[in-house]
């Protein structure tokens, strides 16, 4: 006998869950369980609702896509959604607009939306409309002014696929379901995914450092206020120390920047000039300082 596939079953019941609420300020028009069906009455044939025991000769809903063809089992394949009116969001949503919504979905062909097939509907309860993925129809019966049919392509009921994702895009665009976080963002309670040495630290404990690392290179020794700030001999200062030297070598690379860079000894005598000796001789691996050192002895004995 025809029966409801799990994964319909499953946005069923997740449209039940955020549109089936009691009355109040927020939200003050259910969705009743009856009004969001899957299988047809015992009297129905032929169409998405049933499965293979319940077809007719031609049956659209199985001859006009090889997918249909191919998935054809004793699954009903399609979802009838009622109306409903909730509060969301400073505004009102009603099948009207999730129907209007879902169309535009299925128009732009949104990947968890290609299993539908098509989309019977009205958007102003007046005209009914059918968004057709095939192109076949435009059109539907009276009925769909007070409710919205779905159909789904029958090799996805058939493969079990999940369908509830563009469903609860659609709660979570209308504000009742909380978007989720991206998988790689965190927040600072968050525990550091890789190996510190530390199990316990966190996001906020690495950024606490870094602002503290960042107070260290600006603030002279001593100064109150940072979490164990460096002794005043300490080599994290004599290396801020020389930090604190470099404004005046940038200074000088920024003035021979708008010299012109062809005359290269120009640029390196200008860059040399703005060196004490000493850091110049830091500057120098210890085989070159010997070479260097070995020219100058022979050149001022010459």
């Amino acid at each position: 006998m025809t029966s409801a596939p799990a994964n319909l079953l499953a946005v069923r019941t997740l449209l039940l869950a955020y549109l089936n609420v009691d009355k109040n300020a927020v939200r003050d028009a259910d969705l009743e369980p009856a009004e969001v069906g899957i299988v047809g009455d015992a009297s129905h044939r032929g169409g998405y609702h049933c499965g293979s025991d319940r077809i007719v000769a031609n049956d659209y809903s199985v001859v006009e896509s090889t997918r249909d063809r191919s998935g054809l089992t004793l699954y009903a394949s399609a979802l009838d959604v009622g109306t409903f009116s909730v509060r969301s969001g400073g505004a009102t949503h009603t099948l009207r607009t999730f129907s209007t919504w879902l169309v535009a979905q299925c128009a732009a062909n949104s990947a968890d939306s290609r299993d539908i097939r098509e989309v019977i509907y009205s958007a102003d309860g007046r005209t009914v409309r059918r968004w057709d993925r095939l192109g076949k129809r435009t059109s539907g019966d009276s009925s769909h002014l007070f409710h919205t049919h779905i159909s789904f392509f029958r090799d996805s009921t058939k493969a079990g696929r999940d369908q509830t994702p563009l469903f609860r895009r659609y709660l979570t665009a209308i504000g009742l379901i909380a978007p989720t976080k991206p998988e790689n963002e965190m927040e600072q309670n968050d525990k550091l995914v890789g190996n510190t040495g530390s199990t316990s630290r966190t996001v906020g404990d690495v950024l606490a450092d870094l602002q503290n690392l960042r107070n260290w290179l600006i603030s002279p020794a001593n100064t109150t206020g940072l979490i164990t700030p460096p002794a005043a001999n300490s080599p994290l200062q004599q290396m801020l120390a020389m930090l604190r030297g470099w404004p005046a070598l940038v200074a000088q690379v920024n003035e021979l920047s708008g010299k012109d860079f062809t005359d290269e000894q120009q640029i390196v005598t200008g860059v040399l000039a703005g060196l004490p000796p000493e850091r110049i001789a830091e500057a120098i691996p210890p085989q070159i300082a010997r070479d260097v050192a070995d020219e100058l002895s022979r050149r001022l004995t010459a």
